[in-house]
């Protein structure tokens, strides 16, 4: 039997790369999806198409997270589109996965570049976070997409590593803050995944592949469904006594 069945999730970032595969592999579970883009509408579509193929109900909608401009607008959608899933009357999963990165050198990083990594990374999780807990369920799951790379450096990352460090630790005082509603704060913290969003870059630098997978204890980079699982996982009643944590899934990179 799935395991999410009548569960509604919301996932930032859905259209493409890991955020795609996640809401598959809970829409397989009998999760309903509420997809999120920023602009690629038509992968948002055939995102829609291959939930419902799977026997649960999706929607798709439109938000620019680069900051909170768009958030009010975006949440007052969110709630008209929780009266389709006719089962729940609330959220029951958000997982906070959209993110950008900009690569530069300390020295050369720019204040708008880095403007985008925070402005995308924690400031709008932080507070789209805040603004849909009047419409999450109790005992529900928020989960935040972090990275491995706030355990270990490279030189380019580290506007980006500072984001989502921001966002571990936002994570660590909410679980603690909505305890009292059984409401569970995880952090899964990927390692270099191939996924379609990742896929040129890895195709044109096969020397950074095989860098990555030398570096890594199982000796390949990730997969997204190596992450999908975890997330996934911590969604069920299995996984309810998991909170407050990071939880890095990298293969074991650079140990």
């Amino acid at each position: 039997m799935p395991k999410l069945s009548n569960k509604v999730a919301l996932i930032t970032g859905s259209s493409r790369g890991l955020g795609r595969e996640t809401a598959l592999r809970m829409a397989q579970e009998g999760c309903d999806i509420i997809v999120c883009y920023r602009k690629e509408n038509d992968e948002a579509d055939k995102v829609v198409q291959e939930i419902k193929a799977l026997g649960a109900k999706a929607t798709a909608l439109q938000v620019d997270l680069n900051g909170t401009t768009d958030l009010k607008r975006f949440i007052d959608e969110v709630e008209k589109a929780l009266g389709q899933f006719d089962h729940k009357t609330g959220l029951d999963f958000l997982i906070n996965n959209a993110g950008v990165e900009r690569k530069a050198a300390f020295g050369n990083f720019s204040d708008e570049d880095f403007d985008l990594i925070f402005n995308t990374n924690i400031k709008a999780p932080f507070f789209l976070t805040q603004g849909l807990l009047p419409f999450m369920n109790d005992n529900g799951r928020i989960i935040m997409i972090g990275t491995g790379l706030t355990r270990f450096s490279y030189d380019f990352y580290i506007a980006y590593a500072a984001s989502k460090a921001a966002l571990t630790t936002t994570a660590t005082y909410l679980a603690k803050i909505l305890g009292p509603r059984g409401i569970t704060v995880n952090t899964v913290a990927p390692g270099a995944l191939d996924t379609d969003f990742t896929k040129a870059f890895f195709d044109e630098n096969p020397e950074v592949v095989k860098s990555i997978a030398d570096s890594t204890a199982l000796g390949r980079i990730g997969l997204p469904e190596d992450v999908t699982g975890i997330i996934t996982f911590l969604c069920t009643q299995e996984g309810a006594w998991i909170n407050g944590q990071r939880i890095e899934v990298s293969g074991g990179i650079h140990l």
